[in-house]
This record gives structure tokens, sequence and C-alpha cells, in this order.
């Protein structure tokens, strides 16, 4: 390895020439490249990398010695300290800083900061949560994500009141829902409610299908109802058919709520969220990011085996007409190259909170995992990243 700044990023030597695909075993041999092997202008790269690792996020500057603004027990509560029922219900933890790795045709060309840290990954866990949905519907559990959910299943009384009853699973996945009630304690006018706390109450319930709106406590919702589908534990669900077969390490959690559980079958069951607005979701490292990353890259397929169906990464990176930049839980899109305008307009991110951020570039055959970067740099990093691959 070749150390290439002071913040101890290094570009990565190994390997030789090769075919593309390739897809890394499980465990920790990963098989390295280095830039050049992978047509990337070195320099540039450490440029990019150096960008990521100066622009850590940051709760504001003014906290700057006052707190440890890695400590998201502080930053969290206060980040959202303005919502009415804001108080966590989750795991909260410190995170490790800057890091994250990038891929190219499957290997390893540059990795930063410690990429084995499990860390929480806030709104990256819907994406993980789709992707249980998706599971479901290749097995046939869902026949059409337009059906409607109570089709399926009855996960709660909230679930049965007349707003809600004709929502289907696309609505929840794309989160024009406009499901009203209670998860877990929190209100869904109370989820980012605009101008004032009551401005979402005042106005009343949204059409259903007719408005985008992002809101963790209709993502709870789904979780709630996916649970019923599977009755089991999701974290389960996902290990058995993605995380386990994509090779991922034993060291990712998805931490559910103190008082999210449910009983199915005599069974008492956690149901975890889809983020970590309110402390919990999943907490996962770089590496294993990355992994899903290359499951993107490749339209579901890890070898010669097809986790997701080309059906569903189709619809999961089809706009949502009420927010074209959005599809799928949590694959952000790039119409119109508006999120990223140095990227082609099939590029996607999973993202979230932090930033926790997952680039699938299908035009570079690459994956970028960046972590706890500053949310307004996230456009300008994949330009430097860009201009590394426009040799």
């Amino acid at each position: 390895m070749k150390t290439i700044c002071a913040a101890a990023i290094l570009l990565l030597f190994g390997g030789g020439a090769g075919a593309t695909d390739y897809f890394p075993p499980r465990g920790d041999r990963w098989a390295t490249r280095t830039p050049s092997e992978e047509g990337i202008d070195a320099v540039k790269l450490r440029a990019a990398i150096d960008f990521a690792v100066a622009h850590e996020a940051k709760l504001s500057p003014e906290l700057d010695g006052v707190i440890d603004q890695r400590d998201q027990r502080i930053t969290i509560p206060l980040q959202f300290a303005k919502e009415p029922f804001s108080s966590p219900i989750g795991p909260l933890t410190p995170h490790a800083p800057a890091n994250g790795l990038i891929v190219r045709h499957g290997y390893i060309v540059a990795e930063w900061g410690d990429t084995h840290a499990v860390d929480m990954t806030h709104s990256v866990t819907k994406t993980f949560l789709s992707s249980v949905a998706g599971v479901a519907f290749d097995r046939h559990m869902i026949r059409d994500v337009h059906d409607r959910v109570l089709d399926y299943v009855h996960p709660s009384p909230d679930f049965e009141l007349p707003h809600n009853r004709p929502i289907t699973w696309d609505q929840m996945l794309r989160q024009t829902s406009g499901w009203i009630g209670t998860m877990w304690g929190k209100p869904w006018w109370a989820d980012r409610p605009g101008e004032h706390p009551w401005t979402e109450l005042a106005a009343g319930p949204p059409a259903v299908g007719q408005q985008w709106k992002y809101s963790d406590v209709r993502v709870n919702a789904l979780a709630l109802a996916l649970t019923y589908l599977w009755r089991q534990p999701l974290p389960e669900v996902l290990k058995q058919y993605v995380m386990d077969p994509i090779g991922a390490s034993n060291t990712w959690h998805w931490e559910n709520y103190d008082n999210a559980w449910v009983t199915i079958d005599g069974r008492r069951i956690p149901v975890p969220p889809g983020g970590g607005h309110w402390g919990g979701g999943m907490f996962i490292s770089a590496r294993d990011l990355a992994r899903m990353g290359l499951l993107g890259l490749h339209n579901g397929r890890w070898g010669d085996k097809q986790i997701f169906s080309e059906q569903w990464v189709k619809m999961a990176k089809t706009p949502t007409p009420q927010n074209p930049e959005y599809g799928f839980m949590n694959w952000f899109l790039n119409t119109g190259r508006k999120l990223l305008p140095a990227a082609r307009e099939d590029a996607v991110m999973f993202l979230g909170n932090g930033d926790n951020i997952v680039f699938i570039d299908y035009q570079h055959d690459l994956v970028a995992v960046v972590r706890w970067l500053d949310d307004s740099r996230k456009a300008e990093f994949v330009r430097l990243l860009e201009a590394a691959l426009a040799r």
C-alpha cells in the first residue's frame, strides 16, 4: 500500500490484469488494484478523497470544542430537537472519523479511514428495508407492488383507517402513501412537520399516492407490514437472502426501538426502523456497504446468482412521478442530472443522514462508499471523482 495523504488515505496495490465482474469472496480477501491499473488518475483520485476527509460533516461549526460532533447521542437529538415527539427510542452511538473506499470492476482501488468500523448508516437502512420487500416480490409473496397492503396483511388498527385502506406497496416504497397513524409513539404529523410543529396536523392528511414526503413514520409502517408479511424478524430475512449470499461480514446489526415489538404466531418479534431518526436502524461497515453497492451495480446479481430480479431493480430505479429524483427507498436517482451534475443520468445513490453515501456509477463500473461527508459537498465529491475517471 502507498500512503498518499496525512489522513491515512491509501491507494492500494495488488492484482494483475484480469476480467471484469470480479466479486469479492466472503471475508477480507478483497482483491485490490492500483488506480492506474483501473484507468484512474491517481492524483485526481487523491484530490477527491482528500476533499471527503477535509469536509467531514459537523452539526454546526459553533459546536467545535463544545461537544464531540461525532457523538450521535448528542448530535441526533439536537438535529431533530424542533420536532415534537423527537426523543430517541433506539440506540445512538459515536461514529468513526470519515472513511470510505472506491471500487472499480469489483476491485478496491482506494480506501481511507477505518472501513471496518460498524456505525449507524441512517437512511441507507431504507435501502435494506426495500431489499426485504424485493425478496418478497421475487418469491411471489407480493404478487404486484400495486396491490393494496391490506390485501396481504393487517399489521395494526391504523392500517384499517378509511384513509389508509387504499395504500399500495408501491406507494409505501416510494414514500407517496400519505399513511396516517402512530408508529411506536411517533405520530405521522410530527415527522419533519414544516414551519411549525403543528403544520401537518392542521393541514390534515395528504391524499393517498398524490404527495411525496420523506417520513420515517411511514417508512416504519412499511417495516411493520413487511414483518407481518414475513412473519419473522426482518434482519433474519436480510441475512439469509441478501447479506450472506453477497459475503457480508457478521458485524452488521439492524437495531429496533426499545418499544418496537410485536407478537406473531406466539413469537415476540422486533420490528426494525428504516433509519436512525429516533435511534436504531442499520449499523454496518463501509466494506459491507460496498458489497451492497456492487449488488446494485450489477442489477441484483452477485456472481452467478440473481439476489434480486432485474424486474425489481428496474422498478427501484424508476422515477417517482411526485419526485423524479427518487425511486424505491432509498434509491436516489440522478434524473435530469440534478442531484449529481457531473455524473451520467443513470447514476444512483443510496443516501443517509451523516452523510452516508453509496454511489453507483454504471458508466464506469464503479462504486464509492463515502461516510460522514457534509451533505452540501456530495455533488462536488462526485465531480472530483468523475474527473479522476476522465482519462
